[in-house]
């Protein structure tokens, strides 16, 4: 098979357990096409945008600070994990070369006294560049052939829209399949830096946090793999998370559209644009851990089997919200409500619910509690007064999501989460069900939270879902 398995950041940081995943490739790779696409090591992408956030206050003791912090860490990783002198010396010299442009960047960047977010892509990119070489000479030392390739070096080709880029498919198809069929061939075992790219001006694009998912599904579409895994430290996909509901299940397979869901209401291992490049192609992805490899995980398909289409799949939770209920003081003029999210969306602010009521009289919104001040501000400068006529807010509310496929047409699904949350005194502030039918969302407060999935958990039967 061509399999491409992406590794985070938490499964790439100590010898033990770098030796371990290679080890594992290397056992694979006696059977199949492996190319790896692996995340910065843990807490370096924090460290590259503290960076930046020195340079932006003109502190740049503490940029070449933190910037020794990630030179130590990765010398010493190199020379904790790597055995062999004559490769553990060719590794020091290729970081070397790294550290060197990143001091020199941090340098450049203190002169101009500012950190453009295309620069900024070029900083943070840094993370993988080291990682990548990292991992690629561990294989090396278990006497299989490696090779280190940043997303640009591949030919992952993007728009030039830093900080949030998008791949130009046909051109990348092109490329990374060119060079990855190429290294194939030479049973070569690619490592490729995961969450950025390059414009067509060669300029270093990043896809956003959590990007490197993304790269390993763009790069599986582009060589037509038969199998995506993404590992990282958790065996896979929950019924809710293991930290709120001690009984928790484990998912063995969930639809695309279900584990879309999933990433957009807090399952933290999905960057949710992970899916794009798979739906057409309808490749398979597997959601694994990177250290219990015998663990099957989570089935990802575009066509679960009939006996997993159950009800309710999971309870996901995202907590720290804000609730803004707006009164409207033109009942009935059209273009009010466009006119509240034009200016939101103006000011660069993500609506995570919606809801609002026949009358029109009010529409109530929830945003992240980063964005409540700013949207606050934003509605009572442009629109207070005008078309909206007041604003409640609340602060510290949880969203709680039900999400299934098996909702679509299934009679009483509310009312049982309804029954549930009533019997342990839960007050819901607002719910919303979208015509797809495939989650069900209510809010309620941050200090609910726990009670509230527990008790829908229990009311579904989620502990024995497969």
């Amino acid at each position: 098979m061509k399999l491409v398995l992406k590794y985070g950041g938490t499964s790439i940081s100590n010898t033990k357990n770098i030796q371990l995943i290679c080890k594992h490739v290397s056992e694979l790779s006696k059977k199949h096409q492996i190319a790896i696409v692996c995340s910065a090591t843990s807490g370096t992408t924090d460290d590259l945008i503290e960076i930046s956030e020195s340079i932006k206050k003109e502190n740049k003791s503490k940029a070449e600070q933190l910037a020794s912090k990630i030179i130590n860490r990765h010398n010493q990783l190199a020379k904790q994990t790597i055995k062999k002198s004559d490769i553990q010396k060719k590794l020091l010299v290729k970081l070397n070369e790294d550290f060197t442009e990143l001091l020199a960047l941090i340098d450049g960047l203190v002169l101009l006294g500012e950190v453009t977010s295309r620069s900024m892509d070029y900083l943070i990119s840094f993370g993988e560049r080291l990682s990548i070489k990292l991992i690629a000479a561990a294989i090396n030392d278990l006497s299989k052939k490696s090779i280190s390739l940043t997303g640009k070096e591949v030919g992952i080709v993007t728009d030039s829209n830093f900080g949030e880029s998008k791949p130009l498919i046909d051109t990348t198809r092109l490329r990374v399949s060119k060079c990855i069929d190429n290294l194939f061939s030479k049973k070569v075992i690619p490592v490729i830096g995961g969450f950025a790219g390059a414009d067509q001006h060669g300029h270093t694009t990043t896809f956003g946090r959590g990007g490197s998912d993304y790269s390993a599904t763009i790069i599986g579409s582009c060589i037509k793999a038969d199998e995506i895994w993404l590992m990282s430290d958790v065996d896979g996909l929950m019924t809710a998370d293991p930290k709120i509901v001690k009984n928790a299940k484990l998912l063995k397979e969930v639809s695309y559209v279900e584990a879309i869901e999933m990433a957009l209401f807090g399952a933290k291992q999905i960057h949710p644009r992970t899916f794009e490049p798979l739906l057409t192609k309808k490749i398979p992805m597997k959601i694994r851990s990177s250290l219990m490899t015998n663990n099957e995980g989570t089935l990802v398909s575009a066509s679960p089997s009939a006996s997993v289409k159950n009800t309710v799949k999971c309870v996901s939770n995202i907590r720290n919200n804000g609730l803004i209920d707006i009164q409207n003081g033109q009942i009935g003029t059209p273009g009010t409500a466009s006119k509240i999210f034009a200016t939101l969306a103006k000011a660069e602010i993500n609506v995570m619910m919606i809801s609002q009521n026949p009358s029109e009289s009010s529409i109530t919104i929830v945003v992240k509690n980063t964005d409540l001040d700013k949207a606050v501000s934003i509605l009572e400068m442009d629109l207070l007064g005008k078309i909206i006529k007041k604003l409640e807010v609340t602060t510290g509310v949880s969203i709680i999501a039900l999400i299934g496929s098996g909702m679509r047409g299934t009679i009483g699904v509310a009312s049982k989460v309804f029954t549930a949350i009533e019997k342990n005194k839960v007050n819901v502030s607002m719910i919303t069900q979208g015509s797809s039918e495939l989650n069900l969302a209510l809010v309620v407060k941050n200090s609910d939270t726990n009670t509230a999935v527990r008790a829908i958990h229990d009311a579904f039967t989620l502990d024995k879902i497969n």
